[in-house]
């Protein structure tokens, strides 16, 4: 079954705990977090603060997605915050430090790339990695088209071996997750899809269902 990790950069900003907990009482597994830098990608999002207090309300792991020039500035700041898993990406250099870190404090590490970046950048972390991230849009921004590439980026890391969590961020929705999770996707991150899902319940369960 794929898990289900409801993007809040699609959730109204003024409601933002309402709508965590619709999502959470709707049935999903995690809370997928995007960090922005306005450096890495042209936007600017949450701070260590924001996952603080959504660990007081969010019972479900919060699965934060660090798009940043410089991780290590907040590395620390997003674990003691609660992250149950922090993702980091393989364009910005040699992360295994990073990632002997967020496994010191305790949480799950994740290896991200852009569309375009290929697989080759995070073969040295698979054996440390719990979780891949492959971004299915250009990060930065939410509402974008699938880009179909990356579902072949998701089979070649299965047929290579690759166990741990696969994620895919950016463009999902109930007409092609299941491409998707054929592919070997275990989490899907949707954002727009589902925030403005009228039955949030119902597209959850018919997502776990696929």
């Amino acid at each position: 079954m794929i898990k289900i990790a409801p993007s809040i950069l699609a959730a109204d900003p003024i409601n933002l705990e309402k709508d965590v907990r619709r999502a959470v009482e709707a049935g999903c597994d995690w809370i997928h977090v995007d960090v922005m830098d306005a450096h890495f990608v042209p936007n600017l999002a949450y701070s260590p603060d924001t996952v603080r207090r959504l660990k007081e309300v969010c019972p479900v792991p919060l699965d934060v997605h660090l798009m940043m020039d410089q991780p290590e500035t907040l590395l620390d700041a997003f674990l003691d915050a609660g992250a149950a898993n922090v993702t980091v990406h393989a364009e910005v250099g040699d992360i295994s430090g990073l990632i002997r870190k967020i496994h010191e404090k305790g949480a799950t590490a994740g290896v991200a790339l852009r569309p375009g970046t290929p697989l080759a950048a995070v073969q040295p972390y698979l054996e440390s990695a719990e979780l891949i991230l492959t971004m299915t849009v250009e990060p930065g921004f939410g509402g974008q088209k699938l880009d179909e590439r990356v579902i072949g980026k998701i089979r070649e890391l299965r047929e290579n071996g690759y166990t741990g969590e696969i994620e895919a961020d950016g463009g999902i929705r109930m007409d092609n997750i299941r491409r998707l999770a054929e592919s070997g996707l275990s989490v899907a991150v949707m954002g727009t899809a589902l925030f403005r899902h009228g039955d949030m319940q119902a597209a959850i369960s018919e997502l776990h269902r696929i």
